[in-house]
């Protein structure tokens, strides 16, 4: 159960349209790590402090980089939307007294995501992107996968967001490209791994 206090500390830090969207995200998280074997707990934890962030100015956003001895890659440094998710970590053990790792991570990566994601942070990406206040192109479509495959509506949800941020002109992180072929790769030795098994089971068969 998540605790009071820290929907008191979060609602004095985000707008009311913000609290609204980390709720939603909480709830989903939490409906997502179900059915995909995440913790459940801290699926709705990490949903519902990822953007405490959100809404600091980008001035704001640099001095607590200093603050906190954070330093920016060259990219994130020229972008709200890239900073306030590595911000949102240290603020959420400083502020909101969270010390998991797994947590504090998850919170970390939900805007680009990074290779090697764990499932935990999968979900709180997944869960930001398709929450229902969201309402663009496709996202039904990335809502009903979400409920059968994980990695295909995650892969599903970079697709776009890539889009999205290609046809603005605006910088695209690279560690949103290395999540979104890490994602691929799992997919096809998933897929190789499926195609040897049954050609095995086929093999067996045939030998009886």
């Amino acid at each position: 159960m998540i605790k009071p206090e820290y929907m008191d500390t979060l609602s004095s830090m985000v707008d009311e349209r913000r609290l609204r969207h980390s709720i939603n995200v909480s709830n989903l998280a939490g409906r997502l790590a179900k059915l995909h074997g995440a913790n459940v707990h801290k699926a709705e934890l990490a949903g519902l402090v990822h953007d405490c962030a959100k809404c600091l100015s980008h001035e704001k956003m640099l001095d607590l980089c200093r603050e906190y001895s954070y330093e920016p890659d060259e990219i994130s440094i020229q972008s709200r939307a890239l900073l306030h998710a590595p911000l949102g970590a240290y603020l959420a053990e400083d502020l909101f007294g969270i010390t998991d790792i797994e947590v504090l991570n998850a919170i970390r990566w939900h805007t680009t995501g990074k290779k090697g994601m764990t499932l935990l942070e999968k979900v709180i990406r997944l869960a930001d992107h398709i929450e229902p206040l969201r309402n663009y192109e496709g996202v039904e479509e990335i809502r009903a996968r979400a409920q059968v495959n994980l990695n295909e509506a995650l892969l599903m949800a970079y697709d776009s967001s890539i889009s999205h941020v290609i046809k603005k002109g605006a910088l695209l992180h690279p560690a949103s490209i290395e999540a979104r072929n890490d994602i691929i790769l799992q997919e096809n030795k998933t897929q190789i791994y499926e195609k040897r098994r049954n050609l095995i089971g086929k093999t067996q068969d045939f030998s009886r």
